[in-house]
């Protein structure tokens, strides 16, 4: 891959610029071992970004988001901002971003790794082997639709409100993108709403029905209520491949899934734009973890998250799988041997720092391709 692919790199707050470190480090592996070379750029977002410009997000730093080739950022936020006018807080910044760049479809993959199974809130038997893909809708629903707010009633009483709503096209392309990826796994989406209890279920049933029906009959497709989703995940999570589903189900469900895998620190996930007319698509990969600010500075944050989200970026971003399952591997390898983090400790494990766990992983990689 030629050198001049742009990375802007935000590493944001609390154990963000702790875990992006050791993330540059593999970046600057590749660059070095395998020619896959970006020319990288960091920047300020959120609460840094805040505290430097007075905004979460500056017009300077989108610019720079619209024209990079691929985001890779990591965490934000704090108990710091949470005075700060809601169009200031850091989360905002995070909100625009993602609006700006129009990433409407958000992949969260949660699968077990052989070394951490001891970690899992569930039986062995009931996550081993788990490898399922959330896909959330990220720009829609209820976290944007109007009106929105809080309102002093007629009766003197106050009320706050929020507003679920989806047009057609915006379920559709979603949709789409579930099951193109269920074509290139196992063939099987659950479509998550509540259309015994919303209008907008109704409706988004009705759209993801017909888009099947007329695309992807191929594709097998079971409808899921949110709620039995939600049980089935940690009764029999095995049963699901690809799980498509709006943003307040999708952020929930997706954390929810978290905990199948061992720890909120391994979950890496993707944001994905619409291909413009070369294919090209704009995307931001992140960990799903928070930024943690009670270990923040501490070294006892987990890099894998994020490591992995740039595993995704480099598969979906610029079709480098090869080198995409060389990260995944690396991983895989080193959790299996016993160097953990203090959030996925066992019995005998080793505890070792977020900067220790980055040195494991290169030198697993220096082992994998020798």
């Amino acid at each position: 891959m030629s050198a001049n692919k742009k990375l802007l790199v935000l590493p944001g707050d609390g154990i963000g610029p702790e875990v992006m470190e050791q993330v540059v480090r593999v970046v600057d592996w590749f660059g070095a071992n395998r020619a896959v070379g970006f020319d990288v750029k960091q920047d300020l977002v959120g609460g840094a970004a805040y505290d430097e410009h007075g905004t979460p997000l500056t017009d300077d730093t989108l610019a720079a988001a619209m024209d990079a080739d691929a985001v890779l950022f990591g965490s934000i936020g704090g108990p710091k901002y949470d005075d700060a006018p809601r169009d200031k807080r850091p989360e905002a910044g995070l909100l625009k971003l993602r609006k700006e760049m129009e990433l409407f479809a958000n992949l969260r993959p949660a699968l077990t790794f052989e070394g951490l199974l001891d970690a899992s809130s569930l039986k062995e038997d009931v996550v081993k082997g788990l490898d399922m893909l959330i896909v959330r809708e990220l720009t829609g629903g209820i976290y944007f639709g109007e009106p929105r707010g809080v309102e002093t009633m007629a009766n003197g009483k106050r009320r706050g409100f929020d507003t679920q709503t989806y047009d057609e096209d915006e379920i559709r392309r979603v949709a789409a993108v579930g099951f193109e990826l269920a074509r290139e796994r196992r063939h099987k989406v659950h479509s998550v709403e509540k259309a015994n209890v919303m209008e907008s279920g109704v409706f988004w049933r009705e759209i993801v029905t017909d888009l099947h029906r007329e695309s992807y009959a191929d594709v097998e497709l079971e409808h899921m209520y949110a709620d039995n989703c939600a049980m089935q995940l940690v009764r029999n999570p095995k049963q699901f491949d690809v799980i498509v589903t709006d943003n307040l189900f999708g952020d929930i469900l997706s954390d929810c899934a978290a905990m199948l895998t061992g720890s909120i620190g391994m979950l890496p996930s993707a944001s994905l734009g619409a291909p413009d007319e070369t294919g090209r698509r704009k995307a931001l990969y992140e960990p799903v973890h928070g930024s943690a600010p009670d270990i923040a500075g501490e070294g006892k944050a987990n890099p894998c998250a994020c490591l992995l989200s740039y595993s995704m970026m480099l598969r979906y971003s610029f079709g480098l799988s090869e080198e995409a399952d060389l990260v995944d591997q690396a991983v895989a390898n080193v959790l299996r041997s016993g160097v953990r983090t203090p959030d996925i400790m066992g019995d005998g494990d080793t505890a070792v720092s977020t900067e220790a766990m980055g040195d494991a992983l290169l030198q697993e990689l220096d082992r994998l391709s020798a």
